[in-house]
């Protein structure tokens, strides 16, 4: 009897077990859909809850990689990694390297701004390049339009409260450096800049 048992027990061990999907958000490719006309992004955040309304026309590369990161989850803990008063606060590298990594060089073409940089106003950071755009954006806490010029294209805005937003934590101002964050991720964050804020999701809702 004990040797069945040790038979069987060995049997129900090698049986295959279930193995978790990969993450959506390894394949930055495959998250390509375009976003609806007008869409509104409730953002639960440390601080409190806003919405940023979206328009497509605005800027619709802009708004089709928002929709897509924000309906996936991309978002969810990514920590307000600069923030500056009177000037912005930016977001939008991911806790986990490994997703990380997948996104630092997805970029998007250009938008042309046709709003400009003003308090409210929700733009993707980029660098040098008009395409270098991923994954990162900003919430304009005052008039920023000097960056009209330089291809930052807001493609929302914040239709609640903006007090709300400004209680995000400042104190760490430029914060880390920003590869140290995508080579290590949340716990990096949350060792070394244990106050600052982040998003705890968004929902996306139509009109």
């Amino acid at each position: 009897m004990r040797s069945a048992l040790l038979i069987l027990i060995a049997a129900v061990s090698a049986w295959p077990t279930a193995t978790q999907a990969p993450s959506p958000l390894l394949t930055p490719a495959a998250l390509n859909a375009t976003a609806p006309a007008e869409f509104m992004a409730t953002v639960s955040t440390s601080v409190g809850t806003f919405v940023i309304r979206v328009l497509r026309e605005w800027a619709p590369n802009g708004a089709d990689r928002f929709y897509n990161l924000a309906k996936h989850g991309y978002y969810d803990q990514n920590r307000f990694f600069r923030v500056i008063p009177k000037f912005m606060a930016q977001v939008g590298i991911h806790g986990d390297p490994a997703i990380a990594n997948a996104w630092k060089d997805a970029t998007i073409p250009s938008d042309r701004p046709l709003l400009s940089n003003m308090r409210g106003r929700v733009t993707f950071a980029k660098g040098t390049l008009a395409s270098s755009r991923t994954t990162q954006f900003f919430i304009n806490f005052g008039d920023n339009s000097r960056l009209d010029i330089d291809g930052f294209a807001p493609f929302g805005e914040i239709i609640t409260s903006m007090v709300l937003v400004e209680r995000i934590y400042s104190e760490y101002g430029e914060g880390p450096d920003q590869g140290a964050i995508v080579a290590n991720g949340n716990p990096f964050l949350i060792r070394n800049f244990p106050r600052m804020d982040y998003i705890r999701g968004i929902a996306i809702s139509q009109q």
